[in-house]
């Protein structure tokens, strides 16, 4: 489950928690978000930036036989 959590403390400034969201997309999610707070002083990525995301690779093997006798 994705869960951005804001914290808006009585000076202004506003810390959020982005949880779910695993690489670097989380920095997708939150770019808008960011650019209408205004000034962004600092970024502390979580392990869940650090996880590489699995996929799923699978191969298939098919053998055809032909004969033309």
């Amino acid at each position: 489950m994705e869960t951005l959590e804001f914290i808006i403390f009585p000076d202004g400034r506003v810390q959020e928690k982005v949880t779910g969201i695993v690489g670097a997309s989380c920095a997708e999610v939150t770019a808008a978000i960011e650019a209408q707070l205004g000034l962004v002083l600092s970024h502390e990525p979580t392990s869940e930036f650090f996880t590489a995301q699995v996929q799923d690779f699978s191969v298939v093997n098919t053998q055809t036989t032909f004969s033309e006798w």
